[in-house]
């Protein structure tokens, strides 16, 4: 990173390596074959991610990663099927507001913030309702950080005849989601998070055979994924304009994260980010909101300090100004903020942190024990 620029400790956009951004400096084709060419190689890669060669595609979208979660559920949601969707924080209910703006019939389940779903509850609610026919779940739950237990609500879900969806937007590339052993139809995720491209693409791994029997779901023309697919595999093509520059540097980030080590490495180096900043903070008097068996290492919530002098907006002005761009909170009954772990950055970047916030305290006489 340039010395002017702040880190940012956010769930994305996130801080991208110099080779990444130095990617964005080329301009290309739209049709042209190297561009094509590049498509298909990202493509390949994400696939190889989650071990879905030969029974899975990769079809990506122009957008954030909300165009490609509704993409997937206007996609393979039949217009007369039904979704239970699985809730704990904001993107869960975001998931639900899809299905209502599509017209697709749903059902809520609800846990706290800091309760994950349980296998046991799905069972039920799917042994109730007959109806259903698809299940959406976040893996990780960006709003608070919180881990759902993805491979045995997958099987639950298999042994009842449902599909899956899975929003893995905050854990594609980071915790492993492999398609052998976790069936799903569709799996969201995008550009700017844990792969540490930058913003702009999403990509939905669809098992193809799915993908090619969804005809007719979409009553949408630029988010109808199965014709995405169909158009990209005859001319090798997106069927509109493609962020050609998100591409290129996804490519180049694709790459770096092979060099890396792949998965593994990815997630060592977020768990030790995670685990650093946790004990850093907890030195200073901060206590994390979810307990650690289920606090996936991408984000973390941290309760606010309860000293009255304490304003979000000047905490993050003040560590801003030491070089750390920070997240507030998204949950409704206490007051948070939070601090990811992902992007182009070590387990120091998370220790200046630490003492970056420590300062802040400090000038702004903010006692937090």
């Amino acid at each position: 990173m340039a010395s002017s620029a702040p880190i940012l400790l956010t769930p994305g956009p996130l801080t991208t390596s110099e080779r990444t951004r130095a990617a964005m400096l080329t301009d290309w084709g739209s049709w042209d074959g190297s561009f094509n060419g590049l498509t298909a190689s990202v493509c390949d890669k994400l696939v190889a991610i989650a071990n879905g060669s030969g029974s899975h595609v990769c079809v990506p979208l122009q957008g954030s990663g909300t165009f490609a979660v509704e993409a997937a559920v206007g996609t393979f949601v039949p217009r007369t099927g039904k979704m239970l969707v699985l809730v704990n924080g904001a993107y869960g209910k975001r998931l639900a507001k899809i299905c209502e703006m599509l017209g697709r019939d749903h059902s809520v389940y609800e846990t706290p913030e800091d309760v994950p779903t349980t296998p046991e509850a799905v069972d039920r609610l799917l042994a109730e309702d007959r109806a259903i026919s698809h299940v959406g779940l976040i893996h990780c739950e960006t709003s608070t950080g919180i881990l759902n237990p993805l491979p045995e609500i997958a099987a639950v879900v298999a042994r009842h005849g449902r599909r899956l969806i899975i929003d893995a937007m905050s854990s594609f590339g980071a915790l492993p989601i492999d398609a052998r052993a976790v069936p799903f139809e569709a799996l969201i995720a995008a550009s700017g998070k844990c792969l540490e491209g930058v913003p702009g693409m999403g990509f939905v791994l669809a098992r193809e055979a799915a993908l090619l029997a969804a005809e007719g779901n979409t009553a949408s023309l630029a988010l109808d994924l199965r014709d995405q697919h169909l158009y990209m595999q005859r001319t090798g093509q997106w069927r509109f304009t493609p962020p050609t520059h998100v591409v290129a540097a996804l490519h180049e980030a694709l790459l770096q994260y092979e060099d890396e080590g792949g998965l593994p490495a990815r997630q060592a180096r977020y768990a030790r980010n995670c685990e650093t900043l946790i004990a850093g903070m907890r030195r200073l008097g901060l206590r994390s909101f979810l307990p650690p068996e289920i606090q996936a290492p991408i984000i973390v919530t941290f309760h606010a300090p309860r000293d009255g002098r304490y304003r979000f907006s000047d905490f993050y002005q003040a560590v801003r100004a030491k070089g750390f761009i920070l997240y507030p909170g998204k949950l409704t009954q206490v007051e948070t903020f939070r601090v990811g772990c992902i992007g182009a950055v070590e387990a120091a970047d998370m220790e200046r942190a630490v003492e970056a916030v420590a300062e802040t305290f400090r000038d702004l006489r903010i006692e937090t024990l």
